[in-house]
């Protein structure tokens, strides 16, 4: 079977660089062109040593990765991937777009939250929701692909199949999500500066954090009408990392499945490499750090 040729839009950012890690170790990809404003012509080995001894790829324009690429990876700032991402479906590649700007399906609330407009609706319309667990059969087939924001993906995943079951209410959930430094990015801020990090933890865009309504989307879409959260965003003083506290309230009495137990959340996820499903150990003080650089197959 031939690989397929893979570029990345934006590498040398902290998400641009994971990705070259883990498509380097992809055996049906062949990494053929990466992408940067500030390094072209440089190796990415000088940018980041710990992509690996030998690994002599150069950063080109990111304007020239599509052409060197079949599929597309674009690692950049919402409101930026759009115009690149347009490029590509012309000449007939696939992208899945890591930032934000296929996340939201309402153009009104995109505008709202990120202050930009989207630039051709109709691709917005073609765009898949790329939650693998839920939308998988969606995204086969799908020319642009919506990468899930990290704050988001680790609160729908728990909630999507409790609420489309009816076994919990739609009111009053509530998420504490504590991240580590690196999902700011790469650029540096007086947050994110070690002496302001360090040993301390920081809630932050409380009540206008951008995860916010794509959180809800993804509520309202599992339980088939409208959902709001309470969602506290923590930044912790680890590198990597999400770890959410979520609370909810049983429908009384359950309206849903019998005797549903913690077994019967496992069987929804079978199916699926990438999720895995613990009950609570006192023992696990260190949860964060225990999945760290798990590689999904």
């Amino acid at each position: 079977m031939s690989k397929v040729k893979v570029g990345i839009i934006g590498a040398t950012g902290y998400v641009g660089v994971e990705l070259i890690r883990l498509l380097n170790a992809h055996p049906q990809v062949e990494l053929s062109a990466i992408g940067s404003n500030s390094f072209v012509d440089k190796s990415i080995t000088e940018v980041y040593p710990s992509v690996g001894i030998g690994n002599d790829m150069k950063c080109m324009k990111n304007e020239d990765v599509i052409k060197n690429s079949d599929l597309i990876f674009t690692a950049l700032p919402h409101g930026v991937s759009e115009e690149f991402v347009l490029q590509a479906v012309k000449e007939g590649k696939k992208v899945v777009d890591l930032g934000a700007d296929f996340r939201l399906k309402d153009e009104a609330t995109f505008k709202e939250w990120y202050n930009v407009s989207f630039i051709d609706k109709k691709l917005h319309e073609e765009a898949v929701y790329g939650l693998c667990e839920h939308y998988k059969d969606e995204i086969k087939n799908a020319k642009v692909i919506a990468n899930p924001g990290c704050y988001v993906t680790s609160i729908s995943l728990p909630l999507m199949p409790l609420l489309k079951a009816k076994l919990i209410k739609k009111e009053n959930i509530i998420a504490d999500s504590k991240s580590g430094v690196t999902g700011a990015g790469r650029g540096l801020t007086l947050l994110s500066h070690y002496p302001e990090i360090n040993e301390n933890m920081v809630p932050y865009k409380i009540g206008n954090h951008r995860h916010t309504p794509e959180i809800e989307q993804n509520l309202t879409d599992a339980a088939g009408e409208p959902v709001e959260i309470i969602f506290t965003p923590i930044l912790a003083p680890m590198n990597r990392g999400i770890l959410s506290t979520i609370y909810c309230t049983p429908t009384t009495p359950p309206t849903g499945l019998d005797n549903y137990t913690f077994e019967t959340t496992c069987k929804i996820y079978v199916p699926l490499s990438a999720v895995s499903s613990y009950k609570y150990r006192e023992s696990w003080s260190k949860y964060a750090s225990q999945i760290e650089g798990y590689d999904f197959e």
